[in-house]
């Protein structure tokens, strides 16, 4: 009988099994989504679980830099004890490897890192799941800086145009990971507009309810607005390594062209 794509995706997403095994399930079910998933527990002996109620909440960051871009990946599992296998770090730095052949842009898994994926949900019978991955096209003199956290749940990729080391980027990457707060933009002008007006309303409503006039509570909530962009701008931040330096010190007279900072389940 004929299954539609839907049907079979919808039994991959509560399986983790390949579409291969998912359509044949559900051929030998005639079209039965409980009884096909009923053989697929039968042939992989009890391994699996159904995922509806398991989200993958685990998982690993890759980076990987060409010769002239960089990729970025975020790979999900269902539990930590996976997340450190080696097979699936490896698959995730696979994964960094075949964006930089993609595309400029959003990745998706295809071809092989595909199947790979499939393989390792059948080995480890969880939720394993490309959660996001970009490729990120160069230029002329643009360099990248990458770093990516011991236990592999958050990493930072920059990119720069000018005259800059590479030690330098990687310490820069190091700031993008542990600066609290976290950077928003590289400058006050990248900061998202959504960010800015709900910060902006509500500094002013604290200023109003504190019986502030209008005219005077706009004042007041302008100059914390600055201080804000202090504290979210990347190039405005204290510089982990040295607060007394700011990032922009460290960054010279190159370019922060953007910034990409992942962390597992964001």
């Amino acid at each position: 009988m004929e299954i539609s794509a839907a049907v079979v995706m919808k039994l991959r997403n509560q399986t983790g099994l390949s579409m291969m095994e998912c359509k044949k399930a559900l051929v030998e079910a005639s079209g039965d989504m409980a009884k096909a998933e009923d053989i697929l527990r039968k042939s992989m002996k009890g391994k699996l679980d159904s995922k509806g109620d398991k989200p993958a909440g685990e998982g690993r960051v890759a980076i990987a830099i060409g010769a002239a871009s960089a990729s970025i990946v975020e790979l999900r599992a269902n539990t930590d004890f996976t997340a450190k296998n080696d097979a699936f770090v490896n698959l995730t730095t696979q994964l960094a490897n075949a964006a930089l052949k993609a595309p400029a842009g959003a990745y998706a898994p295809a071809g092989a890192e595909a199947s790979a994926i499939d393989n390792i949900r059948i080995q480890t019978g969880e939720t394993i799941s490309l959660a996001r991955g970009q490729h990120v096209a160069g230029g002329p003199g643009v360099k990248f800086g990458q770093y990516v956290h011991h236990d592999g749940k958050t990493g930072a990729l920059v990119k720069v145009t000018g005259e800059i080391s590479d030690e330098a980027l990687r310490q820069i990457c190091m700031h993008i990971v542990a600066a609290v707060p976290s950077p928003k933009g590289v400058n006050p002008s990248d900061v998202p507009a959504e960010i800015v007006e709900k910060e902006r309303k509500f500094r002013l409503e604290q200023a109003m309810e504190s019986g502030k006039p209008q005219e005077i509570a706009e004042k007041m909530v302008e100059g914390g607005m600055r201080k804000f962009f202090e504290e979210v701008a990347l190039l405005e931040q204290p510089y982990v390594i040295d607060p007394s330096k700011k990032v922009k010190d460290i960054v010279g007279k190159a370019t922060v062209n953007g910034f990409w900072r992942w962390a597992v389940g964001e």
